[in-house]
């Protein structure tokens, strides 16, 4: 769909002070009740905390139809090679599929992409674009980005912004693609702008990858670890098993932790699990929803019908807790390597990239399909059927004790477990 043209260019020229700097928000600026549950962490001041119990409103909520709009913007040094329904094409339906699949339907993601390039009044090597953006520069590039797509686009009616650049310009790396969060909100159209994806990709993209940084929209954390001097494994803190930790994973659905926190998971559908006895569950596959083909104990699909509880949790102090699910090769993790009850650590006080979630590795001697997995120590992560296992430090023991006809795990925690 493309964005007509409204107005001049008068509205955007109010808002520039709100882009003199730019950086990371480093908490909430306003929060709105949402879990009651007595395992659901509380919101801290950490960006993007894993805390559930508020939502930050300076984000939007990933329900029922949000729009996204595309400004796709050229330079005077370079002469695009693409067009805008070849980048849009890149990124949608794939990104749209997923947190439809993701949400059980519950969200969609509706892009208004532009039918034509933008032209940015520098040239792309003057805003010396790189993963680690200098302020000033970043901000002279939201300014002139703002200032040309104005004209073309009614910002009140969109609520996520993608600025699209060539990705064939000479100054544009494909490392910087992200989300920026603004330390005042850009003003516009009526409007309050508190962030901008800023889309830096090669044509064709990585997989996934304006999923993920979409994922920042909705408050989400990276989940990756970043080596201090950029070498080394940047997977070991969730391999596979979100998408926030890495695009590329064989089982990127998000977890159901996130899940939670976006408020794709009723109440009746989170376990806080208490007290030192064995409390026995039957936990439904987390990419199970209405009408979703689930793999079946004796051979074939069965369909889960997606209301069952999907996420069990165990409180282990006042900013900790484990969290449980089943992971299994349906939906968005139809790639899994290995299928079982996947086992994390939740820390609501670790900022984003400090690794707020950690998977607690149940075969930690082996490692599995070192051939596509992007970090083959944790793809057999899983508590398999027919196992138990106890996390290292918590004294809590977990065992994966059979399945249901529909597919769905039956499953036994014990949090007073000692020795």
């Amino acid at each position: 769909m493309s964005v007509p043209k409204l107005r001049s260019t008068a509205a955007v020229f109010t808002t520039m002070s709100a882009l003199a700097a730019t950086s990371i928000l480093t908490g909430p600026s306003a929060a709105e009740p949402f879990s009651t549950a007595p395992c659901a962490l509380h919101r801290t001041e950490a960006h993007h905390s894993e805390g559930v119990d508020t939502w930050n409103a300076a984000y939007p909520r990933p329900a029922g139809t949000l729009d996204a709009v595309l400004v796709f913007l050229s330079f005077p040094d370079s002469a695009p090679r693409t067009t805008p329904k070849e980048l849009t094409a890149d990124h949608f339906p794939a990104t749209t599929g997923f947190y439809a699949q993701s949400s059980y339907g519950r969200f969609t993601l509706r892009p208004h992409p532009l039918e034509r390039w933008l032209r940015m009044p520098r040239p792309s090597t003057s805003y010396a674009i790189r993963r680690d953006w200098s302020t000033e520069d970043r901000a002279a590039y939201l300014r002139d980005a703002f200032a040309v797509a104005d004209k073309e686009v009614d910002f009140s009616r969109y609520q996520v912004v993608y600025l699209v650049a060539d990705p064939d310009a000479p100054g544009v790396d494909s490392d910087a693609t992200k989300v920026v969060n603004l330390d005042a909100p850009l003003r516009a159209d009526g409007t309050d702008i508190h962030r901008v994806v800023t889309v830096f990709e090669h044509h064709p993209p990585d997989r996934l990858v304006l999923a993920h940084e979409t994922g920042h929209v909705f408050d989400l954390p990276d989940l990756y670890h970043r080596p201090a001097d950029g070498k080394g494994d940047w997977d070991t803190h969730v391999g596979d098993w979100d998408l926030m930790g890495s695009q590329f994973g064989l089982a990127p659905d998000l977890l159901g932790w996130h899940k939670w926190r976006l408020g794709w998971l009723d109440p009746r559908q989170v376990v806080c699990v208490r007290g030192a006895a064995p409390n026995r569950l039957t936990l439904e596959p987390l990419a199970a929803g209405p009408g979703t083909p689930l793999p079946a104990t004796g051979g074939g699909a069965a369909f889960g019908l997606g209301h069952g509880v999907k996420l069990a949790v165990v409180r282990t102090g006042p900013e900790s807790a484990l969290a449980f699910e089943a992971r299994g090769p349906a939906g968005a993790d139809r790639g899994a390597c290995r299928q079982g009850i996947l086992v994390y650590r939740v820390r609501g006080g670790a900022a984003s990239g400090d690794g707020p979630v950690q998977v607690v590795d149940a075969h930690p001697r082996t490692e599995a399909c070192w051939e596509n997995s992007v970090y083959p120590p944790l793809a057999d992560a899983p508590v398999f059927l027919g196992e138990s296992f106890t996390v290292p430090g918590e004294g809590v023991r977990v065992e994966a004790a059979g399945r249901t006809a529909s597919g769905a795990w039956t499953v036994t925690i014990t949090p007073g477990v000692r020795g």
